[in-house]
């Protein structure tokens, strides 16, 4: 007896490595996954920030364009707040054309002006108006007019608008599945062990006394499981950024960790969940039943 109880406890082991394996494996797609919607996100973000918005000046007066500088620079939606004179505009247009128009024109017809970039959640063309409304009736004396891509502007918030949806029904359909992912995982290792419990019970074991060692390995597996997966996904990130360098620029290791911290709240708490569920079955269930 004593030797098939040995043998019985040596053929459980593996099972709890391929679960670990299993749900480390699942962990890692919804890591990945979750890694993928973030920087959507971020990168999402920093296009729209890149969007320079330009408020062209009718008077030369430098107190009064300096006053103008310091009212949009406190603005909640305005960052990186500048001054462009005409020498200024002149370099940013022969950059943005690769040519120099000087050697032609011996005037400078470009018109000094404020510019400035947007936070992301104010690139929008609903938002934009009300900035445009709010300076032009503000400084309707001083200010001719505030431009910026409309068309660009239009099209990345509705392609954001599109990739979010898509994206969150892609991670919620994928999030489903990683937990009955998971959850199969664990039912299929915790079968092994259905006499166990039920001989347990047979000989007046409680219910806690039964789950508890149990929950217990579930948890360490859950924590072992969510290790491998993090460490796989850190790999890919590390990878991916010196693939990508720009990846590294929109990092966020705030997100990261989130991330990070949901992969492990998944892996434990489904990995606690699927173990205590399947004790609770085998111990209702009739000696009979278990064959």
């Amino acid at each position: 007896m004593a030797e098939s109880g040995k043998s019985s406890l040596r053929r459980s082991k593996p099972n709890y490595i391929y679960s670990i394996v299993g749900v480390a494996l699942v962990l890692v797609i919804m890591g990945v996954m979750g890694w993928m919607l973030l920087n959507f996100s971020k990168v999402g973000n920093t296009f729209k920030e890149d969007i320079r918005i330009s408020a062209y000046l009718r008077t030369q007066n430098k107190d009064t364009i300096a006053q103008i500088q310091q009212f949009i620079a406190g603005q909640p939606f305005a960052k990186d707040v500048k001054y462009i004179d005409k020498e200024a505009a002149k370099a940013l247009w022969n950059k943005d054309n690769n040519e120099d128009w000087g050697k032609i024109l011996d005037v400078n017809p470009l018109p000094e002006s404020i510019d400035f970039f947007a936070k992301a959640d104010y690139v929008n063309p609903d938002s934009l108006k009300m900035i445009s409304s709010l300076l032009l009736s503000q400084y309707s004396n001083q200010i001719t007019d505030l431009q910026y891509p409309q068309v660009l502007v239009s099209s990345i918030s509705e392609k954001t608008r599109i990739f979010s949806i898509a994206f969150i029904v892609i991670s919620v359909v994928l999030c489903i599945i990683v937990i009955f992912s998971i959850d199969n995982t664990i039912r299929l290792a915790m079968f092994s062990n259905r006499f166990l419990i039920k001989t347990m019970q047979m000989v007046g074991a409680t219910r806690n006394f039964i789950s508890r060692p149990m929950n217990i390995r579930a948890i360490i597996n859950g924590l072992i499981s969510a290790g491998i997966a993090i460490a796989v996904l850190l790999g890919l990130i590390t990878w991916l950024e010196n693939l990508i360098p720009w990846l590294k620029a929109i990092r966020d290791m705030q997100l990261n960790l989130i991330l990070f911290g949901g992969m492990i709240f998944l892996g434990v708490g489904i990995s606690l969940f699927s173990t205590y569920r399947s004790v609770l079955k085998y111990l209702k269930m009739k000696l009979d039943d278990l064959y």
